[in-house]
Order: C-alpha cells, then sequence, then structure tokens
C-alpha cells in the first residue's frame, strides 16, 4: 500500500519532537530522517530519541536520509552511517549517486562511483537494510537511462530506487520514470518553472500526481509491498502549507477530487 508520511529535511530547522508533532498533526504515517540536521551520522542519542519520538506517535521510521556521495565521500565514513541508521531504526539508507551530472563523468569516474555504491550496498545488506540513492541533478540518476543504467551496473539486491519530479515536470515524462523505476520511495512537491524558488501547493499539479499515486498504487498491490510518499519542500516550511498538502495527498490516494482540499 501507499504510506504517506513527512521527509523531516522539510522543517530542518525544526527539533525532532517538533517534527513528530508537525507529522502527526498532518495525518502522516511515515517520516525519513535527515542525517545533515535532526539524525546526524555517529549521533546515536539523535537516532535513539527519534525512533523513540515516532514509536510513541504511532510513526513508522521511513529512510534514514545520509548525505554520503559514494565516489566521493570518504568510504570509511559509511560504517557511522549504517550504525546511525541501525539504531534509528530505518529499513534503509539514502546515498548519492556521485556529485556530478552524469553527462560529465568520465568512465573511470563512473565505475568509482558504482563500484563505491556496490560496497554501500554490501554494508547495509549485513544489517537487513536496503540502499536508496538519490534521483537528483548533478548526480548519476539525473535522467532515466542513466538512473536504469546505474541500478543494472551495481547489480546488488539491496539497491532500491528512489524518485522525485524535476523542475516544472511533465506528466508523461514522470509516468515513464516511474513506471520504469519502480520506487520503494517517492519524495511529493509541486515546483513551477523556476524550481525550489517557485513552491507550488500539492493540488495545483493533481494532473501530475493523480495518476503517479495510481501507477504507485498499483506496483505496490502487485509487488506486495509498501511504497513510501513522502512531503517535501512544502509552500513557506509552514505548517499550514504541510496539513494541506498532506489532506491533497489522502485525496488523491483515495481517488477524490481535489475541489475544495486547497
Amino acid at each position: 500500500m501507499l504510506l504517506l508520511g513527512l521527509a523531516s529535511v522539510t522543517f530542518r530547522e525544526r527539533s525532532v519532537p517538533d517534527v513528530v508533532r508537525l507529522a502527526v498533526d498532518a495525518g502522516s504515517e511515515v517520516v525519513e530522517w535527515a542525517g545533515d540536521r535532526h539524525v546526524r551520522p555517529g549521533d546515536r542519542a539523535a537516532a535513539s530519541a527519534a525512533r523513540g519520538a515516532c514509536a510513541g506517535a504511532g510513526l513508522r521510521i521511513g529512510t534514514y536520509g545520509s548525505y554520503h556521495k559514494a565516489g566521493a565521500s570518504d568510504p570509511g565514513e559509511f560504517d557511522t552511517v549504517v550504525a546511525t541508521a541501525a539504531e534509528l531504526g530505518a529499513p534503509r539508507v539514502r546515498v548519492w549517486a556521485g556529485t556530478a551530472a552524469s553527462a560529465d563523468v568520465s568512465p573511470a569516474g563512473r565505475a568509482a562511483t558504482v563500484d563505491a555504491l556496490r560496497r554501500c550496498a554490501d554494508a547495509v545488506a549485513e544489517r537487513g537494510m536496503g540502499l536508496l540513492v538519490e534521483h537528483h541533478v548533478e548526480s548519476l540518476t539525473d535522467g532515466l537511462d542513466t538512473a536504469l543504467r546505474l541500478r543494472a551496473e551495481v547489480g546488488h539486491p539491496a539497491l532500491v530506487t528512489h524518485w522525485q519530479p524535476r523542475e516544472l515536470p511533465d506528466t508523461d515524462v514522470c509516468l515513464a520514470e516511474v513506471r520504469a523505476l519502480r520506487p520503494a520511495t517517492v519524495h511529493a512537491f509541486s515546483w513551477g518553472a523556476d524550481g525550489y524558488t517557485e513552491r507550488l501547493p500539492l493540488g495545483d499539479r493533481a494532473d501530475l500526481w493523480a495518476p503517479v499515486l495510481a501507477e504507485l498504487t498499483a506496483q505496490s498491490r502487485d509487488d506486495g509491498t509498501d511504497t513510501e510518499v513522502l512531503l517535501e519542500f512544502v509552500p513557506g516550511d509552514t505548517a499550514a502549507s504541510l496539513r494541506r498538502d498532506a489532506a491533497a495527498l489522502r485525496d488523491l490516494r483515495a481517488g477524490r477530487d481535489l475541489a475544495g482540499a486547497r
């Protein structure tokens, strides 16, 4: 089934208890915890606190969103990332596929990133976790073809897929990506032509999110797995925006018309 929730980085300036409170208030089911702010690598106390706060609020723990850059970060640091994720109780760890666009990476650089991702996958698999690669520009997942190629090159069963839309996303392109990638997690937001600086209410792009959620629901049913859809980049970084966008997500998941939801 689809689990709707919150990426904690949406409220990076808020405390862990505040994020949990906001998530509950918005009707979230799962929280993805950010490794650059709320649960930093090596901060086992923060990981334990986030885990306990979620358990007390009836929230699932989602991905541990690390900012480890495979092929660029010190590989020795990843053991700390994995240990922190284990303390958090996260089912998977997110990393980044390098630091440059796929068109700008040399064959040797790409091979180094692939090897690093394979080592990361081995490390999380030993803990019974999965590895998630951020679907992002300036990385080897900056397009559908290169993302699929990367997954094939890594060739590790622990590697699962993340997806999120681009600036001013085209619905047909997004659906093609979702169908091919079959993501385990999705970051949900609506951007205009100016990308990050032009954040729209999620419901303003119901033309995108209604078919994407329908496709994700069908995939989840067919695969017998849960798919996490996490709100990120809500307009103004406000609690009111979160509540509104979460309500829109619930309506879309249920196949309801968004008339009046905004």
